[in-house]
């Protein structure tokens, strides 16, 4: 097969920050090629983002439902191969649902869904048909978090005894959804965003990072959640005491009114042997604290790194990798293992490595689980009753 892979978009209209982010992070690679798209609930907005793409107007469709339909009667070497859902939560479990059930591939913006009971739906359809659900934790995508995960899978740190993973941003400290802020209203709507706010927009990306470094899950958490700014419904601050399966306790934050902070996500994991550390505004770093040495700095591109970092960096050492790179790598892995599938082969282990239902299922579990306790006397919640 010498072709490009196929891919239609559900949302990602005008004025749509993460359709945008979505469609440079497929064109990193030469690997995807965007051929067809739902782009808005208004079919004229859809409409004007197809000129901009450059789409044929026979390929701008005026519903997912239309698009999905349409897709599929097309013949094999013309019709789409994925469709990456880039629309607010609520508004992605139906058209994943019908593309799974359509023989489409799916890559999806987190979280999975609106609802665990639509989470698990989608698992199910996934197992059903085998096909390929990828969800985008952006930052699984950075070389050094792959680095600091091989670390400790080899046990190069030690057994993990501590992890704290902390999401502070600070854009909603002031009641900007009364503003004509499109990011900031569906956010704190219940109907959209499902039963959390902070917790689920960026919460979620601290437990599956806090997850995918250590290797261990979490089997209990005892939660805090806050509504800081007054008339709010869902949380936009929270705070989460974690257990975790290979025995590590950890502490997880999440805030969106953290006046001043960007979008500074880091992470630090203790072991037996040493502490890892890693912050997202400064990605090329991984410092890496030892108990009986001096401290070193770990950086993309440099060194004897493990293969899966070495794997995930694009540019010599020195040229700065970020967000969209990160981003990009998810979607190159995405389209190598669908490119596999269509040659009946087995893809590189190297192009596995990127987020699935199965992540986002545990997503949802999470914040459930997070309201649970935050509502709850008794504060300690078993993750997997």
């Amino acid at each position: 097969m010498n072709r490009k892979i196929r891919m239609g978009m559900v949302g990602g209209g005008p004025g749509a920050f993460i359709g945008d982010v979505h469609r440079m992070a497929s064109r990193l690679d030469g690997q995807i090629e965007l051929v067809c798209g739902s782009f808005s609930s208004s079919p004229e907005k859809s409409k004007i983002t197809g000129r901009e793409l450059f789409l044929p107007e026979d390929r701008v469709y005026d519903t997912f439902q239309e698009m999905i339909e349409k897709e599929k009667e097309l013949p094999e070497g013309e019709r789409m191969d994925c469709v990456s859902i880039v629309t607010p939560n609520h508004l992605h479990f139906l058209p994943a649902k019908l593309a799974l059930e359509n023989g489409f591939h799916v890559i999806c913006d987190k979280p999975l869904t609106r609802t665990l009971e639509e989470a698990e739906e989608l698992e199910r359809l996934v197992e059903e048909t085998g096909l390929i659900l990828a969800l985008t934790h952006t930052y699984t995508g950075y070389p050094m978090v792959k680095q600091a995960r091989d670390m400790v899978k080899n046990g190069d740190i030690g057994t993990v005894r501590k992890v704290y993973v902390e999401y502070p941003q600070g854009w909603m400290t002031e009641k900007i959804e009364e503003t004509d802020s499109k990011q900031a209203s569906w956010r704190i709507d219940p109907s959209k965003s499902g039963i959390a706010g902070a917790m689920g927009d960026i919460g979620t990306h601290a437990e599956n990072l806090a997850e995918y470094i250590t290797g261990q899950r979490i089997s209990e958490l005892c939660a805090d959640l806050d509504t800081v700014v007054e008339g709010r419904v869902l949380d936009d601050d929270g705070s989460v005491l974690l257990r975790m399966d290979g025995g590590a306790t950890g502490v997880l934050t999440a805030s969106q009114v953290a006046a001043g902070e960007e979008n500074s996500l880091s992470i630090r994991v203790y072991g037996t042997k040493a502490g890892l550390e890693w912050h997202q505004m400064e990605p090329n770093s991984l410092y890496v604290k030892w108990l009986d040495k001096p401290m070193e700095v770990y950086r993309t591109g440099v060194g004897d790194l493990y293969d899966s970092a070495t794997a995930h960096t694009r540019v010599p050492a020195g040229h700065p990798e970020g967000y969209l790179e990160a981003f990009g790598n998810l979607y190159r892995n995405f389209a190598k293992c669908i490119q596999a599938r269509l040659q009946g082969e087995e893809p590189d282990e190297q192009y596995q490595d990127f987020p699935t239902v199965s992540d986002g299922v545990r997503g949802m579990k999470f914040l459930y689980k997070v309201v649970e306790s935050g509502k709850s006397t008794q504060k300690w919640t078993s993750f997997d009753d």
